[in-house]
């Protein structure tokens, strides 16, 4: 049966599309049919962050009738699939949003595993017809004050329209950066935070790259710590961290014997 989740955020910047993109990726990893849908209308980043900002069919072509959504699914190299919107202005007029919800139903006969929504920031209408459309939520925040309050806010949203808050995917963390700790961050979100991705260099690359993170830097913390988030939804075992281990250790060894 296919899960529908929707990825969102209170505010824009906290790495809601990163997220998005690296999960579907991390859920590919083990072998899921993932497709990611970029249901943020007015400013989608799904395709420019991967390269392909213009596609012949798009997700508001789709929403105005024009054309089937099996008709704008495209398949990235490694395997997952993604769902573009248009980043033409002209393409928002005759584009209604309250028709994804219809639209995710007719994805589903494609029977993906997943289906992830990368929602609009905020609690626009944008926002809510992805709650609408969703059967599960993760929301995305940094460990920021104005950033956590936003994410409460769409928490309370999500559930007075009945869905399921999985929990949180704390993003961009650092040492330095902790407005509060991780205990009164599940207090007041009242969520358990599911995943912390830490700020690395090597998720800015995979943006350079148009690329995902766990493609690009599959042994960098941020690829982990997504395949390890993708592992807890799936239920199976993620063992690359004991493999990492084997390996450092062989290196060790050899370079030990040839000095």
């Amino acid at each position: 049966m296919t899960r529908v989740i929707a990825v969102l955020a209170g505010k824009g910047g906290t790495g809601k599309t990163t997220t998005s993109i690296a999960l579907g990726s991390a859920l590919t990893y083990f072998g899921k049919d993932v497709i990611i849908v970029d249901t943020n209308l007015t400013t989608p980043n799904l395709g420019i962050h991967l390269g392909v900002p213009v596609v012949p069919i798009n997700l508001h072509d789709v929403l105005q009738g024009k054309n089937k959504v099996k008709e704008a699914v495209y398949v990235h190299p490694q395997g997952l699939k993604i769902v573009p919107a248009s980043i033409s202005l002209a393409d928002l007029q005759n584009t209604n949003p309250k028709k994804l919800p219809k639209i995710i139903n007719e994805l589903k006969k494609l029977k993906p595993d997943f289906i992830l929504l990368d929602g609009a920031a905020g609690l626009g209408n944008e926002a809510y017809r992805a709650i609408e459309a969703a059967e599960e939520l993760i929301i995305v925040t940094n460990p920021e004050m104005p950033a956590i309050t936003d994410a409460l806010k769409t928490i309370t949203l999500a559930e007075k329209c009945g869905k399921d808050v999985l929990g949180v995917v704390l993003t961009k963390t650092e040492s330095f950066n902790y407005d509060l700790n991780l205990t009164n961050i599940e207090t007041i979100l009242e969520k358990p935070i599911i995943s912390i991705i830490p700020h690395d260099k090597a998720v800015r690359e995979a943006l350079v790259m148009k690329d995902s993170v766990v493609f690009t830097h599959p042994k960098s913390k941020p690829a982990i710590a997504y395949k390890k988030l993708a592992a807890s939804l799936t239920g199976m075992p993620y063992l690359e961290d004991v493999e990492e281990t084997n390996e450092n250790f062989i290196t060790r060894f050899i370079k030990k014997i040839l000095h």
